[in-house]
């Protein structure tokens, strides 16, 4: 059987799969697209400002248009937020004080915000005398109620859901399981800002943590909710009294959201928000099609094929470092951009080990675009997503598999 076949009996275990994801795209479609009636978006918001910034409409119902998207009070969504990373940063430093006590329930955080939270003397919230504690999960990879209800003290101000899996072997999760956790977080009484990481998530399902009882949610603009468009940027949405602490960060406390100027204008993130249903769609039908594939071929897949993936991300792992680092490579070689490029493990800056990552991308690092990453250690895990059209996914799969088949 070549490769084609055996992709395309891949595709036929999947056509329920794959009409379910259609289903959620559409819905999500007219959600986006009723936010920008709702919103009056016109013309004139694409036009760029200069200076201070102040009447920037563009910039101003973008953020609105973001919230309403995803059922919160308000919003920031600004170019000047550099990436993920960058936008959790300027959300947590606007939301704690001194004193007070950051609860991750989810786990050790991903990589990059570890420094953020715990580094020392690099201007972290340990720095400015934030303390930080967390939960692993239960043996199931979920939240560990029990543990959460024992660790919780009343000096908890804000408490972080990490939904996606990051580098971690677990499943990403689910508004539903959010939205559970947010419950009994508030069953102890409560009453701070419960914080989601929203990265990889956004679009996935027909609702986001906001609607379902997080405070705020905070995310990058090249994942998903940039819908491959979007040249930089992030987002940060939720409940106005808490983005309004955050737009005093993100400027100035005397300042807050009535500054910040872009003068090359937001006509390619209005269309990126509009773009991105569609788009999250096509990543997802890739990741299904690619854990298929491994599946049949033995290799262990998380989420596992039989379940509904939460987010874009799929980890595959591998019996050697040469498997991983080959899977990495062909979805390189199968890239619009430095499709040449041989990758190489190295020391990636804000992670402990050293990272292969192919990303081909037009948007530099684009994680919605296709890509895949991964520290180059046991046990060896690929950690694949994005695809802008399930073509190229579908293609990569082509090579990855020739290659891995020999």
């Amino acid at each position: 059987m070549d490769n084609l076949e055996f992709i395309e009996i891949c595709e036929k275990k999947l056509e329920d799969k794959f009409r379910a994801v259609d289903e959620t795209a559409y819905f999500n479609q007219v959600k986006v697209l009723n936010a920008f009636r709702e919103n009056n978006v016109a013309v004139r918001h694409f036009c760029g400002t200069t200076g201070y910034g102040y009447g920037d409409e563009g910039r101003d119902v973008l953020g609105k248009l973001y919230a309403t998207s995803f059922g919160a009070e308000s919003g920031i969504v600004s170019p000047h937020l550099l990436s993920g990373t960058h936008a959790l940063t300027v959300a947590l430093f606007g939301l704690l004080r001194p004193d007070d006590t950051l609860f991750c329930i989810s786990g050790m955080p991903y990589d990059t915000i570890r420094g953020v939270i715990f580094g020392e003397n690099s201007g972290s919230l340990k720095d400015f005398g934030v303390k930080f504690s967390y939960c692993d999960f239960n043996i199931n990879g979920k939240f560990d109620y029990e543990l959460i209800k024992k660790k919780f003290d009343n000096s908890v101000k804000v408490v972080y859901i990490q939904r996606s899996r990051g580098y971690e072997l677990r499943d990403a999760f689910s508004c539903e399981e959010i939205g559970e956790a947010c419950k009994f977080i508030r069953s102890l009484g409560f009453t701070g800002c419960i914080f989601v990481d929203n990265c990889y998530g956004e679009f996935v399902e027909k609702r986001e943590p906001t609607e379902a009882g997080a405070d705020v949610i905070a995310g990058s603009l090249i994942k998903n909710a940039g819908g491959g468009l979007a040249p930089t940027g992030g987002y940060i949405c939720g409940k106005e009294k808490y983005i309004n602490l955050i737009g005093k960060r993100l400027t100035a406390p005397s300042i807050g959201l009535e500054v910040g100027s872009y003068e090359g204008g937001y006509r390619i993130f209005y269309q990126g928000l509009f773009a991105a249903p569609h788009t999250v769609s096509q990543a997802v039908k890739c990741s299904l099609l690619i854990g298929q594939a491994m599946a049949e071929l033995g290799y262990e897949n998380f989420p596992a094929i039989n379940k509904v993936p939460y987010d874009i991300t799929r980890a595959i792992q591998f019996d050697s470092a040469e498997k991983m680092v080959d899977f990495i490579r062909e979805v390189q070689f199968a890239s619009p951009v430095d499709g040449f490029v041989t990758c190489e493990p190295w020391a990636m800056p804000g992670y402990d080990d050293d990272i292969i990552m192919a990303a081909g991308t037009f948007v530099s690092g684009a994680s919605i675009e296709l890509s895949a990453d991964g520290p180059v250690k046991p046990p060896y895990i690929a950690y694949f997503q994005g695809g802008l059209t399930y073509e190229h996914g579908k293609y990569t799969l082509e090579r990855i598999l020739y290659k891995l088949r020999k």
